[in-house]
C-alpha cells in the first residue's frame, strides 16, 4: 500500500477519534479509572481506541495494531511484524481530566522497528501534525497548512534554550541536569506528544521526559520531530527502538531541536 494512502487513513482516524474525544471533553460526561500501574484512563480513551481500531481494521486489515488500550501480545508473537500500527488513543489523559486541553491522539506506522508515518491530532488546538519518513513534517490548522521545522540557532553555543515542560513537572528537576552557563526559558505544555510537536514547529527546543511512558507515546512524535530536523533519544543519546523488547516501556528520553546544538555537552542527565 502506498504511504500516502496509509497516511490519509491515519489522519482520518486521528481526526474522527479526536472530534469524539473533544465532544466528551466539552460535555464533561465520562468515567475515569485507574489502571494496574495507577495511571489514569477514561471512557474517552476507550471510545477513541474503538474509533481508531475500527477504521484501521477496515482500511488496512492486513496490518497488525498495537494500542495502549488493548492487551499486548508477547514479543515472540510480534517480533516478525514488518510493519504495524502503534496508537495512543489519548496521549495526556491527565491533561484531559485536568481540563487543560493539552491532550492529543497519536497514530504511528512502525516499519522495521522504526516510525515511518506519524500523525498527532490536537483536538482543542484544531491542529494536525504529520509526517512520512523522508518527506518532511507538516501541520494543518484552521489558519494554515505548512511544512514545519525545528528552530535554527544563529549561535548554537550562546542563544537561550526554550524548554517544553509539564505544568506538573518541577522545573528544577530538568534544570539541574543542564549546563548552568546557558540561559533557559520554559514553555508550559501538556502531553508528551504536544511538547514534541512544539519542538518540531520551532516553539521550543528541548524536552526531557522523566518517568514511565510506552512506545506509543513516542512513535508518532519521533517521525514528526525527525522529519522536522530534530531527534528523540534516550538518556544516553541512543536512538529509540520499537518492538524489540518484551517490555513496551520506554526509557527516559529527550526531544532535541536544532542538531547544530551540542546537546551532549549541554545535558548531564545523571546530575544530582
Amino acid at each position: 500500500m502506498p504511504y500516502e494512502f496509509l497516511l490519509s487513513v491515519a489522519k482520518s482516524a486521528a481526526k474522527k477519534a479526536g472530534e469524539a474525544v473533544l465532544e466528551i471533553y466539552d460535555s464533561g460526561e465520562y468515567e475515569a479509572y485507574a489502571k494496574s500501574d495507577e495511571s489514569p484512563v477514561t471512557s474517552a480513551d476507550y471510545k477513541a481506541n474503538e474509533i481508531i481500531m475500527a477504521i484501521l481494521q477496515k482500511q488496512t486489515p492486513e496490518i497488525p495494531i498495537m494500542s495502549e488500550e488493548i492487551e499486548h501480545c508477547a514479543l515472540a508473537d510480534r517480533a516478525d511484524w514488518e510493519r504495524y500500527w502503534l496508537i495512543d488513543p489519548i496521549d495526556g489523559t491527565q491533561e484531559f481530566i485536568a481540563r487543560s486541553g493539552d491532550f492529543a491522539v497519536n497514530i504511528a506506522l512502525i516499519e522495521h522497528n522504526q516510525p515511518k508515518i506519524g500523525v498527532i491530532y490536537w483536538p482543542a488546538g484544531e491542529s494536525l501534525y504529520y509526517a512520512i519518513g523522508g518527506q518532511g513534517a507538516f501541520k494543518e490548522s484552521a489558519i494554515e497548512s505548512k511544512q514545519i521545522h525545528v528552530k535554527k540557532f544563529s549561535d548554537p553555543d550562546l542563544e537561550p534554550i526554550v524548554i517544553a515542560i509539564s505544568r506538573r513537572q518541577k522545573r528544577e528537576n530538568v534544570l539541574k541536569r543542564l549546563d548552568t552557563e546557558r540561559t533557559y526559558q520554559t514553555l508550559p505544555a501538556g502531553s508528551c506528544s504536544l511538547k514534541a510537536c512544539f519542538i518540531a514547529e520551532g516553539k521550543a527546543d528541548f524536552f526531557m521526559r522523566l518517568g514511565i511512558t510506552g512506545e506509543w507515546d513516542t512513535g508518532a512524535s519521533q517521525c514528526i520531530v525527525s522529519e522536522a530536523g530534530g531527534s528523540i533519544v534516550d538518556k544516553d543519546f541512543a536512538p529509540m527502538s520499537y518492538n524489540e523488547r518484551e517490555s513496551l516501556e520506554n526509557p527516559n528520553f529527550m526531544v532535541l531541536g536544532d542538531q547544530a546544538v551540542d546537546w551532549q555537552k549541554l545535558v548531564n542527565y545523571y546530575a544530582i
